[in-house]
């Protein structure tokens, strides 16, 4: 890695590199990196280096407006866990051990793809599929606070340049701002559902909802829930850092069509992006379903603070599926006429800011110990923040699925039509969120429009 990075700036000799004006801004993080990559070295592979979460991103962390009428609150995947076995295709996975965050890793030992199944029928929702301790307690209801986001232009562009010419909607270490170089083609990682010839009518209607979620839940302060969210923080080099908010849920609740229902897994993983220049908020994606959407920072809505800091943005989670948006209202996405639709509204308010698991991550330091280290290994290329340094970090390194596998359509809980199942497969974890991004966007193709109206206009699929 550091002699990529020697090579990339025309140095030879690493004693140069000693020597350098640490105050040029588009060199002096790759310098830090360099200095942190011989310390590690030094000490050895089980080094760890815990660093501070920096100050910007808990200050410019989004608020997260639950939907009121939600039935499946933010889960602590510690807890979720607990409840499921892992499977490879119909057999039990003998681990010789209860699986937690501190081995999962070790589940990539098998030879096949792992499944976190369900110990239990899901549709006679089991407490811990609702999460309801998770639920946030509300902020005070004060409108004043809400500052309506300032983008006013419909761009089907990336933004235009910084007045320093800066490029930071596309940068990585290999790749800082203002160098030219060619987009990195990436192969996808989505799963297919498999097709199966088998029919079968409709299964018979699931366990009702009821929405009776204990009402003396009361955390210690307002926005806090106990079930924490995910931070990782991902240095791209030359003052890019990008930081990743992930939420996981137990259950994702999908959404209906001729009162039919569509998209339902065990577990589930969204998540938005902040990239910050130099500890400047530049742009945040949202995650949705497969793809999302990426906004500038003056185009989101944003929340005002008491204590003299930053106004804080603030997006949405979608009712049942936990999909990402910018404003409240309909989202209509995929199949024919649009209609399937995602619904938000200003519900419960959510500061993961107040209780959180953080983390730096290395992805080149990851593709490294890969090709080194064997399966089942413990890792450094995510090490916990100081923050929580005995955060578990086995988990990440978790190459399976977070709920079942797609149930086959002789299962009475499974039917298919418009090509959409009933069921789908449980989701992978964060590190396949493709964290090393150069774009601010989760897939290649990305376009960062300027106003809440353009992003209602454009889609991902």
């Amino acid at each position: 890695m550091a002699e990529l990075k020697k090579l990339a700036l025309g140095w030879s000799d690493e004693r140069e590199i000693d020597k350098m004006d640490v105050s040029d801004w588009e060199i002096a993080p790759l310098h830090q990196d360099l200095k942190r990559s011989r310390k590690t070295a030094k000490r050895g592979v089980k080094a760890k280096i815990l660093e501070d979460v920096p100050e910007y991103v808990l200050d410019n962390a989004p608020l997260v407006h639950l939907y009121s009428g939600e039935n499946f609150w933010p889960s602590h995947m510690a807890e979720h866990v607990k409840h499921l076995q892992p499977f490879e295709g119909l057999t039990l996975v003998d681990f010789g051990k209860s699986v937690d965050l501190e081995n999962m890793g070790g589940l990539n030992a098998r030879n096949g793809t792992v499944f976190l199944t369900s110990e239990v029928d899901v549709e006679s929702r089991p407490k811990w599929l609702h999460s309801w301790d998770g639920i946030p307690k509300p902020f005070p209801d004060n409108d004043e606070d809400d500052i309506p986001p300032s983008g006013d232009r419909d761009s089907g562009s990336p933004p235009p340049k910084e007045r320093d010419g800066s490029t930071w909607w596309d940068a990585d270490k290999q790749h800082p701002p203002n160098r030219i170089a060619l987009p990195k083609i990436t192969s996808g990682s989505g799963r297919h559902f498999p097709h199966r010839s088998l029919r079968r009518s409709f299964a018979e209607a699931q366990r009702p909802i009821v929405a009776n979620f204990p009402k003396d839940n009361k955390p210690e302060l307002s926005g806090y829930s106990k079930a924490p969210a995910i931070l990782v923080l991902v240095d791209k080099g030359a003052g890019i850092i990008d930081a990743f908010w992930f939420f996981f849920y137990s259950y994702n609740l999908g959404q209906t069509v001729l009162n039919i229902r569509f998209g339902n897994h065990v577990g589930d993983w969204e998540h938005c992006m902040v990239r910050f220049q130099h500890g400047i908020p530049r742009a945040m994606f949202l995650s949705e379903h497969a793809g999302g959407k990426a906004y500038t920072w003056h185009a989101l809505e944003k929340r005002s603070q008491k204590d003299g800091k930053p106004a804080r943005p603030v997006i949405y989670s979608a009712v049942g599926s936990h999909a990402m948006y910018a404003n409240e209202g309909l989202h209509p996405y995929v199949l024919p006429f649009k209609m399937l639709k995602d619904v938000t509204d200003k519900g419960p308010l959510w500061d993961p800011a107040l209780n959180n698991l953080a983390y730096w991550y290395d992805y080149e330091m990851d593709h490294e110990e890969e090709n080194t280290l064997l399966k089942g290994e413990e890792r450094n290329s995510l090490t916990p923040a100081k923050s929580n340094p005995d955060a578990p970090t086995s988990w990440f390194h978790f190459q399976g699925s977070w709920g079942d596998d797609i149930y086959p359509l002789r299962d009475r809980r499974q039917w298919r039509l418009f090509g959409e199942y009933h069921y789908i497969t449980g989701p992978l974890g964060p590190k396949w969120k493709y964290l090393e991004r150069r774009k601010v966007c989760q897939t290649e193709k990305c376009t960062i429009v300027d106003s809440i109206e353009a992003g209602k206009k454009s889609a991902w699929y």
